[in-house]
């Protein structure tokens, strides 16, 4: 496994889990807010996840209340939201922080010395989990540019 697949994680239900979990597959990490213009980007990365993970893909959200204080909820009230207002089913985790000195290990190794823009960003993780690919908030899930790199690892 990568160092990056073994960072320790806690799921939006409070399991223990790690990148790992997932070896193997395509994934596409998304830090998510409830209470954001982007938030209906919710539902496309559902469609997202739906059409492609027979292939080995998934969608992974991490809750951030970083920005403007638009994920202002606990994991309960995140994952019920997600669930009865877009039908999310791709794996959720729990909150955390995507700046500052508290930022979590894993965005420490998504994002390197770079700060997140906002929410919604986007980092693209290849099968042998290595980061192949960082696309900005405003790229939506059915953008061209994302689902293009997304099968190109896919086919990889």
């Amino acid at each position: 496994m990568t160092a990056i697949q073994e960072i320790p994680l806690t799921t939006i239900t409070g399991g223990s889990s790690t990148l790992g979990d997932y070896a193997g597959q395509v994934l596409l990490v998304v830090n998510v807010a409830s209470k954001c213009g982007l938030t209906p980007q919710y539902e496309g990365l559902e469609k997202l996840h739906e059409r492609l993970r027979d292939q080995g893909f998934s969608v992974l959200g991490f809750p951030a209340n970083d920005f403007a204080g638009q994920e202002p909820g606990t994991d309960e009230e995140i994952a019920e939201f997600c669930s009865s207002t877009f039908g999310v089913q791709f794996p959720m985790f729990s909150k955390i922080t995507v700046l500052g000195p508290e930022r979590h290990a894993l965005y420490d190794a998504l994002a390197g010395d770079q700060d997140v823009q906002w929410n919604f960003e986007k980092f693209l993780i290849s099968r042998t989990g290595e980061v192949v690919g960082r696309f900005a908030p405003s790229v939506t899930p059915d953008d061209p540019e994302l689902t293009a790199a997304i099968e190109r690892e896919l086919a990889a």
